[in-house]
């Protein structure tokens, strides 16, 4: 009996491994697409560069649309032997969401708001109740109605007038983030034909309940740069224009305070800011400048009474400071130390309540929430215990309570929404985020943080989670994710569909490497301009780190990173690509100089203070230096999975599109090269949640048959 069950094992075994060997013949024999060359010499401070495709930059070519529908078709055909398991990752996911799920309602002016999703639908409703949470539902918006017929859709900034009776919002469904503003009627459901193209999507009511003020964005650069007065009822070629943002290298805003007392136009650029008030009440005064800008000197501020609460860096207050002034004299002179300034304490957010004052602090990599009675009698911090988490400023609109909301997760506990008294200190969980399927249980996993040394002896943190029981033997497939840009700190957040990955034996790690803010404002400093091959150097010691400690090996090492994090995956790839088996990168900005040469790119301009200004020839040497396009060599790459969007309108589709073709013909390996282009998207990818589901289940099947996993 246990021969002929030892001869049926290894005939599956046989059968298995035949399978899978004619499945690897079958996609050796599918021929990648080959782009035209078509040289492009560019030339800058004497530096001749020659580039074979910068004919890919003619949106919608034939030759162009040719090139990525091909790209599409290889995608598909070399990655048909995964569908089965993309569907089951799909639905695995899909499974563990409660689709019937909707936020934690909130209360303003009267109203109880709520977003909420239902069975099969891919888009939010979006309803409100009055004064009761118990009240009968009205309805503001039905999503899944509004976005039949449009292949993207997306509903941004919902604005209800003082009154209560109307509401703006703005709708984008070319996936290019720009958006036109609706106004519409809350009492008889009419949505006006004042229509107003071109914003953000966001716009402020003054008082009035008539006067709307909304940000246009340049046409071709598609930078917000003016700020505009619309009257209700009037025509919108008739509105007034405000402000016009003139330095190119700033893009501007409209708000009101918390207090709603003010309207506030803010101007920035990635170190300096500008503000300027008016009250709520007189929207056609005229705005007054808070405090005129200067270089290298960051602002904004918070209304509470008599005086004005400003988050700062004024006086090299690197990682910020709090600062108050009187509401008449709003000059930097007058500005006075309330919470000075910290070197080992970033100070990140400032909540104002009628008795409390709620600091958002970050110290060695955590967050800390503080909370200061404004009389002086109580001064303490709310109690976290695990070694590795997220936690920060939930939705906090009203004043006058005694009640802090603030949200919660780590890497291996879901999301939570809890109310804290801030008098009493008394906790209420409002809302855990839940894992259907009866499966999960957080005490499966482990999650910790280590401290890798790079090479220049700064110590990077690394936030892990993996199942229990997995043995540091080297064997285990690990994916590291990093970002590193702006100042933007990846938190270590929990994630659903990530248990699809930690399930089949994958250990996450995500490299807190420089570039961002997680040691606070000088981590950022150290990986920015003429630092910023450290964020590279960071993540590739992290890598080194993973390793040597045992937790993979280079042959299960992935990698991961978006958008300037795609950057990261692009430098990440020339400097050390032996160092790992597979690497996505998603939306990936590769073609650093050329595209901040080109001053009609969106958004290129206002970033020349986080990447520099290569018009100037020593930010131009460095950055060609590690531009991803510019230094792919003849060597060997690891196997690569390249996504982009062809509406995105941070980083261009033919940047991926380009690195991807100049890759092809350059690497000298037999390593799987594969290039997927959503036609419909943009830089966020599909707007409907299935749809969203589905790309990380594409993401997740590349990474998973890379180590033989089939289920």
């Amino acid at each position: 009996m246990k021969k002929i069950k030892l001869i049926t094992l290894v005939s599956l075994t046989f059968a298995v491994a035949c399978k899978q060997s004619k499945e690897e013949d079958l996609t050796l024999k599918i021929s990648p697409p080959t782009a035209e060359v078509k040289e492009t010499v560019l030339e800058k401070h004497g530096d001749i560069r020659v580039d074979p495709y910068y004919w890919m930059n003619e949106r919608d070519h034939p030759e162009v649309i040719d090139y990525l529908e091909r790209e599409n078709d290889y995608f598909d055909r070399m990655t048909n032997h995964t569908k089965g398991l993309q569907e089951k990752i799909f639905t695995e996911i899909k499974s563990r969401i409660k689709e019937d799920d909707q936020s934690v309602p909130y209360k303003k002016n009267g109203y109880w708001y709520i977003t909420r999703f239902e069975t099969g639908k891919d888009y939010p409703i979006y309803s409100r109740k009055k004064e009761s949470i118990d009240a009968p539902e009205e309805i503001l918006f039905d999503c899944n109605k509004m976005a039949e017929g449009h292949p993207y859709f997306r509903l941004a900034g919902l604005n209800v007038s003082p009154d209560n009776n109307l509401v703006a919002y703005g709708i984008d469904t070319v996936s290019r983030r720009k958006y036109t503003v609706f106004i519409k009627n809350l009492e008889t459901g009419e949505v006006y034909p004042e229509t107003i193209e071109n914003t953000t999507g966001g716009s402020t009511w003054a008082n009035d309940n008539k006067s709307l003020f909304y940000t246009r964005k340049d046409e071709v650069t598609l930078r917000s740069d003016k700020i505009y007065k619309h009257l209700l009822g009037t025509k919108t070629a008739a509105d007034e224009l405000i402000f016009e943002e003139t330095d190119e290298t700033f893009s501007t805003y409209i708000y009101k305070t918390k207090s709603e007392k003010y309207l506030v136009i803010g101007s920035e650029s990635t170190l300096t800011s500008e503000f300027r008030f008016l009250e709520a009440d007189n929207p056609s005064g005229t705005f007054r400048i808070f405090q005129p800008r200067e270089r290298g000197l960051e602002y904004s501020f918070s209304h509470y009474g008599d005086n004005f609460y400003i988050l700062t860096n004024k006086d090299g207050a690197t990682n910020f400071k709090l600062m108050k002034t009187p509401i008449t004299q709003t000059n930097k002179g007058h500005w006075v130390d309330l919470i000075p300034h910290r070197k080992d304490v970033m100070l990140e957010d400032v909540e104002i309540f009628k008795e409390f004052l709620v600091l958002g602090e970050r110290t060695n990599g955590l967050n800390k929430i503080r909370f200061i009675r404004w009389d002086g009698k109580e001064d303490y911090y709310l109690p976290f215990e695990s070694e590795t988490y997220n936690a920060g400023s939930n939705i906090n609109v009203e004043f006058d309570t005694d009640w802090f909301r603030y949200s919660y997760e780590s890497m291996a506990t879901p999301a939570s929404v809890i109310e804290f008294n801030m008098k009493t200190r008394e906790k209420k969980v409002l809302k855990e985020q839940e894992v259907l399927g009866g499966t999960f249980d957080k005490n499966k996993y482990e999650e910790k943080r280590l401290w890798a040394t790079a090479r220049d002896g700064k110590k990077v943190a690394i936030s892990l989670v993996y199942r229990k029981g997995i043995k540091k033997n080297g064997k285990s497939p690990l994916l590291q994710y990093g970002y590193g840009s702006y100042g933007s700190t990846v938190e270590p957040g929990f994630s659903v569909s990530r248990l699809s990955l930690l399930d089949r034996g994958f250990i996450y790690a995500i490299a807190h490497v420089r570039g961002g803010e997680y040691l606070g404002r000088p981590w950022y400093e150290d990986g920015k301009l003429l630092n910023k091959k450290n964020t590279f150097t960071d993540f590739v010691d992290c890598t080194k780190f993973l390793i040597n400690q045992k937790f993979t090996s280079p042959k299960h090492m992935y990698a991961q990173g978006g958008s300037a994090g795609g950057l990261l995956m692009g430098a990440v790839l020339n400097m050390a690509p032996e160092l790992y088996h597979g690497v996505i990168a998603e939306v990936p900005f590769v073609d650093v100089v050329t595209t901040m040469l080109d001053d009609s790119i969106p958004l290129t301009t206002s970033e020349y203070d986080e990447w520099g200004n290569p018009n100037e020839k020593i930010y131009f040497d460095y950055m060609k230096s590690y531009s991803p396009y510019d230094q792919v060599i003849e060597q060997d790459y690891p196997n690569i999975l390249v996504t982009t969007g062809y509406h995105d309108s941070q980083v261009q589709y033919w940047e991926p599109a380009k690195w991807v073709a100049k890759l092809r013909n350059l690497k000298t390996d037999k390593n799987k090269l594969l290039f997927h282009i959503n036609i419909e998207a943009g830089h966020s990818g599909s707007s409907a949640r299935f749809e969203s589901i589905k790309e990380t289940a594409r993401e997740y099947g590349f990474l998973l048959d890379l180590e033989n996993i089939k289920e």
